[in-house]
């Protein structure tokens, strides 16, 4: 992909931070974006120069920001992959769910995707591009975090809106649903239960959590040349998580071999 461009959001997070190092092995220049921008700037000389990575500071749900970082992405040459990785979870059930919490995790986990897909749509035309939304498992079953989840359900069918439009311009738009990914965003569950992770496996048939570099392999794969008759999927990165539980098979079938 010579000259190219990867702009990833929430970049500085440790998904983020992973697909950002992983798609400079097939883009030139890649835009690691954040609310925090000393966070990603910190990111961005941990992977390497800064003609290879840029920090830019953006509120994504603010579309003056997101015309500035369309303006920067316009200057730096030809967008090719936009990855809308930037999310967070709040209240864990319905019952602890305010208005305002609902609100927040919609504005942030599915609005701001499609206002920087809306800021970046010429672009990617321009260049035939990919459009990458990570989601959730969360999207397709219910694991709690109601606002979070009924949001990711909506990117992940807002996924499917790109790529049924936006396929005759060449856009190739996909989804990836990640399970449990241990990154630092589970450090309070995991202080206040050191086994969680342990106590997750189970219920994972491969008996592991995903890491970050899983998902920023499967970006890779959907934004590179490989992936080209593929659009409008949403691929679990989960472990086996939504294939279905041994647990459940086993007392279904009371056979022992689950």
């Amino acid at each position: 992909m010579a000259g190219s461009i990867a702009i990833v959001t929430g970049a500085a997070g440790d998904i983020g931070r992973a697909i950002s190092l992983r798609l400079a092995s097939d883009h030139d220049h890649v835009l690691l974006v954040d609310l925090d921008g000393d966070a990603a700037e910190r990111a961005a000389r941990a992977m390497g120069s800064a003609d290879r990575f840029e920090a830019f500071a953006c509120d994504i749900t603010d579309t003056a920001q997101l015309e500035r970082l369309a303006a920067r992405a316009a200057a730096l040459g030809t967008l090719s992959t936009l990855v809308n990785n930037a999310g967070a979870a709040r209240a864990v059930s319905l019952h602890e769910t305010t208005p305002d919490i609902w609100r927040m995790d919609n504005q942030l986990n599915l609005e701001a995707a499609y206002l920087t897909f809306r800021a970046l749509a010429e672009q990617l035309k321009a260049s035939r591009g990919s459009l990458i939304n990570i989601a959730s498992v969360n999207g397709l079953n219910v694991f709690g975090h109601p606002a979070y989840s009924a949001a990711k359900a909506g990117l992940i069918h807002f996924t499917r809106l790109v790529a049924v439009e936006y396929g005759k311009f060449g856009i190739r738009a996909n989804a990836v649903a990640p399970g449990t990914v241990r990154t630092q965003a589970w450090e309070a569950r995991a202080a206040a239960n050191p086994n969680v992770f342990e106590e997750a496996r189970r219920w994972y048939p491969l008996q592991k959590v995903v890491d970050p570099e899983d998902v920023a392999e499967a970006v890779a794969f959907l934004a590179s040349p490989l992936a080209r008759a593929i659009s409008g999927v949403c691929l679990p990165v989960d472990c086996g998580l939504t294939a279905g539980q041994a647990e459940l098979a086993r007392t279904f079938s009371q056979s022992e071999h689950y």
